[in-house]
């Protein structure tokens, strides 16, 4: 009885343990993305070898911004300047930043 009570804590407790990493990965993976973008937006795509590492490191080690509505702002600049480069306008403008925005 003493076993499974202390297997059933032991588990309590990695569980309760590994949720703050869990929800971190999301975000880490969104700034892995987002650095890679501006990496190939600045011409720093693959044969760049140490200019890209360099700035990589620079931009995922960069503190991440507190202010949700900046973080929104540039989702916005991001959208707009995909949606401007594949020519769209109107209603499937519309439906392009509504779709680019929720993601």
């Amino acid at each position: 009885m003493k076993i499974a009570s202390l297997v059933v804590l032991s588990f309590f407790a990695l569980v309760i343990g590994l949720g703050p990493m869990a929800s971190a990965a999301p975000a880490q993976q969104n700034k892995m993305k987002a650095c890679n973008e501006q990496a190939n937006e600045k011409g720093l795509g693959k044969g760049k070898g140490e200019e890209r590492k360099a700035f990589m490191k620079e931009c995922l080690s960069a503190k991440p911004e507190t202010d949700g509505k900046s973080a929104q702002q540039n989702k916005m600049k991001m959208c707009n300047k995909e949606a401007g480069e594949k020519k769209l306008a109107g209603d499937e403008r519309k439906k392009f930043m509504s779709t680019c925005l929720s993601n």
